[in-house]
C-alpha cells in the first residue's frame, strides 16, 4: 500500500503542476460529474461477475482543469443483497490525451490505475489493482466515423502476501466502432464490434486459466441529453462466447447510465 500512495500522490502532484498558466488565465474549472450506471448482467472481460446478477456502479468523477489528469471514487455492488463479499470501492486515477493530432494516425488514449477495495472482506483476501490502458485511431482507416480501438487491463492483488496473490489477468481488446448518424437522433447511435484474448485471466481461486480467444462482443449506444447538465445514455450488448472460462454460453445484457455535471 506504501508504494501505491506515493504513486497516487505523485500523480495527483503532476496533475496539479500541469495546469500551465494560459489555462488559468482562461478560468477553467474543476470538472465535476456524478456517472449512476445499471448493468442487467455485470460482465468483466467477458466473465460474468456477479453470476446471474446483474450490477449497479456509482461514481464521482472529477476532471482537473482540463489538464488531462483526473480522479474517479465510486461504489459497485449487485443488485442482489445476497453478494455482499463482492461489494466493493473503487479508487481510480487517470490520464487521458491525444497524440499525432493533424495526422492521418492521430491517437487518443487513457491510461487508468484502480484500486479495488472489497470492504466486507479482510484487506490480504480480495483487495486488487487494476491498470488499463486504451487507445483508438478516429483517422487511421480514412472512413469516416470508423474508428479501431485497442484496450490492454492487467489486473494483479494489491499485495505481495495476499490470498489472490497468484492473480495475473491480462486481456487484450481489438475493436472497430462506428458512429451512426441518423436524423431522428440528436447523438449517433455508436456500433461497436471487438474480439478479446485472455492471457491468465482465471476465476477466483486461480483455476481455470485461459490463454486463448475467449469472446466477441457487438454493442449499440447513443446518448440522449435530457438537460443541460443530465444525460441518458443507453446501450445493449451482445456476447459470443468461445471459451466456457469465462462464460458458459452467449450472453446478452443492457447498460444503463444517467451522467450528471455539475
Amino acid at each position: 500500500m506504501k508504494a501505491t500512495r506515493i504513486l497516487l500522490a505523485a500523480i495527483i502532484l503532476l496533475s496539479v503542476a500541469s495546469i500551465s498558466s494560459a489555462d488559468i488565465a482562461e478560468e477553467k474549472k474543476l470538472g465535476v460529474s456524478f456517472d449512476l450506471t445499471y448493468m442487467s448482467k455485470y460482465m468483466s472481460w467477458g466473465a460474468e461477475g456477479y453470476g446471474e446478477q446483474g450490477g449497479l456502479f456509482a461514481h464521482m468523477i472529477f476532471d482537473f482543469w482540463g489538464s488531462g489528469f483526473g480522479l474517479s471514487v465510486g461504489h459497485q455492488n449487485s443488485t442482489n443483497n445476497g453478494l455482499v463479499d463482492s461489494q466493493r470501492m473503487n479508487y481510480n486515477v487517470f490520464y487521458k490525451g491525444v497524440a499525432f493530432e493533424d495526422t492521418s494516425y492521430i491517437t487518443k488514449y487513457k491510461a487508468n490505475w484502480r484500486y479495488e477495495h472489497y470492504y466486507g472482506k479482510a484487506r490480504n483476501i480480495g483487495n486488487a489493482q487494476e491498470w488499463t490502458f486504451s487507445f483508438s485511431w478516429p483517422e487511421i482507416l480514412g472512413v469516416e466515423n470508423l474508428s479501431p480501438y485497442y484496450i490492454f487491463d492487467y489486473e494483479h492483488a494489491a499485495g505481495s502476501n495476499y490470498g489472490n496473490r497468484k492473480r495475473a489477468d491480462f486481456v487484450h481488446v481489438f475493436g472497430l466502432a462506428y458512429n451512426l448518424k441518423t436524423e431522428e437522433l440528436e447523438s449517433p447511435i455508436k456500433l461497436t464490434a471487438d474480439v478479446t484474448y485472455c492471457d491468465g485471466f482465471y476465476t477466483d481461486g486461480g483455476g481455470n486459466e485461459i490463454h486463448d480467444w475467449s469472446h466477441v462482443t457487438l454493442g449499440a449506444s447513443t446518448k440522449f441529453k435530457l438537460s443541460d447538465n443530465l444525460a441518458f445514455v443507453p446501450g445493449v450488448y451482445h456476447q459470443i462466447t468461445m471459451d466456457k472460462g469465462v462464460a458458459d454460453e452467449n450472453v446478452t445484457y443492457c447498460k444503463l447510465s444517467l451522467k450528471y455535471k455539475f
